[in-house]
């Protein structure tokens, strides 16, 4: 079975968020590889999934069709513990592959993944007001380090052909 999932970094304003389409047979240490593409990380951190109040290990056995069984059920994901990004996952359909697709693949998705090691939630809601006042005391040094970030800017056709090099 294909799971469209839709996945979405907790606590953002506007929610940042993408919609994917992947195999029931994908393991969790891939559905890892495929996260940290469709989002934008670039897997310098540790993670984790967790379901329900449970921490997953064996990810190199552990497949999301196991995990997740049916429509409507949810793992969260997290990534990088010292900034603490959570993803929600959500199973939002169930469905067979269709001839000529490839998988996995992106649907679609709001906002631009946060830069890595900016403090969370929190520090990226600081990143984001400094880049927008230019007398905030980090407006700068920010610019310097992020250039011209565009919150707003998610490339679901730049997703795909990344996840086309993880085959």
């Amino acid at each position: 079975m294909i799971y469209q999932l839709r996945l979405t970094l907790r606590g953002t304003k506007p929610p940042i968020w993408r919609r994917l389409l992947v195999p029931g047979d994908t393991r969790l240490s891939r559905l890892h590889r495929i996260l940290q593409w469709t989002m934008g990380w670039d897997d310098s951190h540790l993670h984790a999934f967790t379901l329900g109040d449970t921490k997953l290990g064996s990810e190199t056995r552990l497949t999301l069709e196991q995990v997740l069984p049916a429509e409507k059920g949810w793992l969260r994901y997290e990534y990088d513990f010292g900034d603490g990004w959570e993803h929600d996952i959500l199973v939002e359909k169930l469905f067979a592959p269709q001839e000529g697709i490839r998988y996995p693949r992106c649907l679609a998705g709001e906002g631009a993944c946060p830069p890595e090691d900016i403090g969370g939630v929190w520090g990226y809601e600081e990143f984001l007001e400094a880049l927008q006042d230019p007398k905030h005391e980090r407006h700068e040094e920010f610019m310097e380090w992020a250039g011209e970030f565009d919150p707003k800017v998610f490339n679901v056709d730049a997703v795909n052909a990344a996840l086309l090099k993880l085959r």
